[in-house]
């Protein structure tokens, strides 16, 4: 069964919440809307004033409840202009972003930075003391930082998600093979070592409360944990990254480590930033095989879009050439995967249609 909400009925829900009619509209040039911290006001813009094909919505919708979607929204400059629920799920319902919650890493790592607690050049063993892999330690301390935000960590990427020292084995030297690996989870350890403090409760002061969202990290095995939240919270952060890292005028993240993260951070896989996977490249590599892949990841969607890619379909999409941020959870659309899938061309297909 479906729970639909249809952006008119949303505007006029939220109509009450705006100091007048015009408030709810998206006009070009506009700018940026940010949803009020603590409370469940969100600005909304009727679909009809964005030049869209409004008779493309039912089909997207469509696809979407059948590919056992439980929540899909689309910001354009920060206000919803849909806000759709499937299958039981609910605005209040909670959902795993499993990888796309990478990107929350990522984020975190240059607020550290930032403030000085780390250095992403650094090696890992500086924070970490050597022995946190099995590797010999002149190969161990080739790994810095960025090296795990990059996928370039040379370690084996076949052992699995354990990053127990024992499982985290020496392939390659550091900067020389893209492996998507959950060793990344490493700059978690690296970031309560350098600030003392848990990771958790620095990413809810320095993240999380700063832009209101909600949720939680929970524990999934193997030392990992997966973050579970709203879709809207979901949507703030994808906000937040829309805007270059800042909340209103506030700057959670500098621009100068922002732009390194959405963009390609080394020279084996154009696709990949900072645990963001970038559209528009010539070349992509996937997970699990080592193999180049010509042409972009996502044919069907804007060049200029990078993402925050998660198992099973978990998506952020950000977009801003649009000023769009679009978030897809749910089920895996067919097949289990790792992040990447077909299901994001056939999805991109279906949202070209309705917004162009």
């Amino acid at each position: 069964m479906k729970t639909k909400v249809l952006p008119i009925l949303l505007c006029t829900l939220f109509l009450c919440c705006s100091k007048s009619d015009d408030s709810t509209v998206n006009i070009p040039g506009e700018a940026m809307y940010f949803p009020p911290i603590g409370t469940s006001e969100w600005e909304t813009t009727d679909i009809n004033t964005l030049n869209w094909n409004p008779d493309q919505i039912q089909p997207l919708l469509n696809f979407l409840e059948e590919k056992n979607s439980r929540a899909f929204m689309i910001l354009v400059n920060g206000r919803i202009v849909m806000e759709e629920y499937f299958n039981g799920h609910t605005a209040s319902t909670p959902w795993y972003w499993a990888s796309a919650g990478k990107t929350l890493t990522a984020t975190v790592s240059g607020i550290a930075e930032q403030e000085g607690f780390i250095n992403i050049n650094n090696k890992v063993s500086d924070y970490l003391g050597t022995g946190w892999t099995s590797a010999p330690t002149a190969k161990e301390n080739l790994i810095t930082c960025k090296h795990l935000l990059s996928m370039t960590s040379g370690l084996n990427d076949a052992q699995g998600d354990d990053v127990s020292a024992a499982n985290l084995q020496y392939t390659a030297d550091a900067g020389t093979r893209w492996a998507y690996h959950n060793v990344y989870v490493k700059m978690q350890d690296v970031i309560a070592q350098a600030t003392n403090q848990s990771w958790e409760a620095y990413f809810n002061a320095k993240l999380k409360n700063k832009i209101g969202m909600t949720g939680a990290w929970l524990e999934s095995g193997e030392d990992l944990s997966v973050y579970w939240s709203t879709t809207r919270s979901m949507a703030r952060f994808g906000l937040m990254i829309l805007n270059k890292g800042k909340w209103e005028n506030q700057e959670i993240l500098n621009e100068e480590y922002f732009t390194d993260m959405v963009n390609t951070s080394q020279n084996i896989n154009e696709a990949y930033g900072y645990l963001w996977w970038l559209n528009g490249k010539n070349s992509y590599h996937m997970p699990t095989v080592q193999a180049t892949f010509e042409g972009e990841l996502i044919p069907t969607g804007p060049d200029d879009m990078f993402m925050a890619l998660g198992k099973n379909d978990q998506k952020i999409y950000v977009i801003p050439s649009r000023k769009m941020v679009i978030i897809r959870m749910g089920e895996a659309a067919d097949d289990v995967n790792f992040a990447l899938s077909g299901f994001d061309e056939d999805l991109w297909e279906k949202i070209s249609v309705l917004i162009n």
